[in-house]
């Protein structure tokens, strides 16, 4: 992802910390993807299944968002720089 022009990198110190607690979310959201996952193996009525449906959903949603904000922090970095 190339930083776009005009903005300043991001300080390593910031994006050590930045990276640190995207780390401790992404731990966080496999604990909520796994349990999702196993919730999936089971056999559910409604409203039950609507409810796993939009878990599934918002995990996706959350797990794809942190995947971006790891690759923007990264590439914005000062040492993404060098």
């Amino acid at each position: 992802m190339p930083r776009p022009t005009g903005l300043p990198p991001i300080p390593t110190e910031q994006a050590i910390h930045l990276r640190r607690m995207l780390h401790d979310l992404s731990n966080a959201l496999e604990v909520i993807l796994q349990t999702s996952y196993l919730l999936g193996t089971v056999q559910l009525e409604d409203p039950a299944k609507q409810w796993y449906q939009m878990l599934d959903q918002g995990v996706k949603q959350a797990t794809h968002l942190n995947r971006e904000l790891r690759e923007y922090v990264r590439a914005q970095s000062e040492d993404a720089a060098a």
